[in-house]
């Protein structure tokens, strides 16, 4: 089992920044790929960003390309989405995902384990 716990969010303004982060803990020996998606209230689950632990490779969905960044520490078992330009569509509950193999980033199913998600909210 891995455990997954997201922070790092919270209430900014338009155009603000944020960081969150995915601590994981467990059996993190066996994992192929981190990826963060987001849930809008009655909108679908989106993906934003994946990464590779082994390559490092990161994929990202249409909507943070170019605003958001997505990135490993191997050293501590956290996965990082470092959120820029923040826009009120931004606004969601933003959860971290674990797969031990991984066809295809952008699929929640090929992910086995979650987080409970964490709040992001912009204003304007």
């Amino acid at each position: 089992q891995v455990q997954l716990v997201e922070s790092g969010g919270g209430l900014v303004q338009v155009g603000g920044s944020l960081r969150l982060s995915c601590a994981a803990s467990g059996r993190t020996f066996s994992r192929d790929a981190a990826g963060w998606f987001r849930q809008a209230p009655g909108k679908e689950r989106e993906f934003v960003a994946a990464i590779r632990w082994s390559f490092g490779s990161p994929y990202y969905g249409d909507s943070a390309k170019g605003r958001f960044t997505i990135a490993a520490d191997n050293a501590k078992n956290t996965v990082y989405l470092h959120m820029n330009s923040l826009k009120p569509e931004d606004t969601a509950v933003y959860y971290c995902a674990e797969g031990s193999s991984v066809s295809r980033l952008s699929r929640a199913d090929d992910y086995d384990y979650w987080g409970r998600g964490t709040q992001v909210t912009v204003s304007s």
